[in-house]
């Protein structure tokens, strides 16, 4: 297997977050249209029995690795205010070979890490500096947005279906750059196809409201990068994306998570089948932390393919795996 790093550009708001399992899911739809359903079908073999052909974390402020989860005696103490601390979530990559114990104070919250995106990007500096000496920026900012339904019979909107109603929407800084991390199984699946189906993806939109003209981005894959940052005598893998743990093997006391409850529902022509919803999911949150029983051993994924989800489409998967990195956890005593 294989890792390689892609540039988003977000163009567009966007209805639906870029996350893991709900990328996985449309992309699959993208092979379908561009490769066809049976080149999809037999890259899917084996997929719930460990053998995935392409796994994607979620898509991370350019620079930055999300902080793990775990309890706050991992941490050093802080004379910052503890409501502060908790907001910051975003680990600087270059600090993956600093102590563990001071990841916190090296992280940076949503608005810091907006702040350093904008100046690494923004084409003239001092308007850069500028924009940030007025006002703090977000790293995105959630909008209310208006609908409604108008009733043929009447010309107008209504109540119960026809009544309006708000949606919320995903906006990013139009400097704001984000790094998504994609894991192949190169005999299956090129770098080549997979940048062909996410440029896809990029101009006909991701996610809910992509019909009308939500989640547009630019993509570019960076040539330069060679893998994952993984620290010094790791111990402990560090999530990228939604995972699947259940009867892995970890140890549960020293793995950390919060829970996550996946009410899926298909997507594209699968809308259409007259029962659009998939069977719920528990997954881990990203950022989670899991810790073999036994040794540590350097992989690129963990967790499972998920199967069995819908009556309406029995082949449907989902993706439980997760791109990892090893982290070297400090257990307190």
């Amino acid at each position: 297997m294989q890792t390689h790093r892609f540039t988003l550009h977000p163009q567009t708001a966007f209805g639906t977050p870029l996350v893991g399992d709900t990328l996985f899911g449309q992309l699959c739809w993208g092979f379908v249209r561009r490769f066809g359903n049976d080149w999809l079908t037999d890259r899917l073999q084996g997929y719930t029995k460990g053998n995935p052909f392409l796994v994607l974390s979620d898509a991370f402020p350019q620079g930055f690795l999300p902080l793990p989860t775990v309890p706050g005696k991992f941490w050093d103490e802080s004379k910052e205010d503890r409501k502060k601390l908790k907001k910051k979530r975003w680990l600087p990559v270059e600090e993956m070979e600093s102590p563990f114990s001071v990841w916190q104070s090296c992280a940076y919250n949503d608005a810091e890490a907006a702040e350093r995106v904008l100046k690494q990007n923004h084409a003239d500096m001092k308007i850069a500096q500028e924009w940030l000496k007025r006002e703090s920026i977000p790293l995105q900012t959630l909008r209310t947005q208006p609908h409604n339904t108008i009733n043929r019979a009447t010309s107008t909107t209504g109540e119960d279906m026809f009544a309006p109603y708000t949606q919320t929407q995903i906006w990013f800084h139009p400097e704001m750059r984000l790094e998504l991390y994609a894991v192949l199984d190169e005999t299956r699946v090129t770098a080549e196809e997979l940048v062909a189906v996410l440029t896809d993806m990029g101009q006909s939109g991701y996610g809910r409201d992509a019909s009308i003209g939500l989640g547009k981005f630019e993509i570019k894959r960076d040539e330069t990068f060679s893998t994952l940052p993984h620290s010094k005598d790791a111990n402990a893998w560090l999530t990228l994306a939604p995972a699947a743990p259940q009867g892995l093997g970890f140890d549960a006391n020293n793995s950390f998570y919060q829970p996550l409850t996946r009410f899926g529902r298909h997507g594209d022509a699968a809308v259409h089948s007259g029962n659009p919803f998939k069977r719920p999911l528990l997954l881990a949150k990203t950022g989670s932390v899991f810790t073999p029983i036994n040794s540590f051993e350097k992989r690129e994924f963990q967790g499972q393919g998920l199967g069995d989800l819908s009556s309406a489409r029995p082949e449907t998967v989902a993706q439980g795996y997760a791109p990892v990195v090893g982290i070297r956890m400090e257990i307190p005593r």
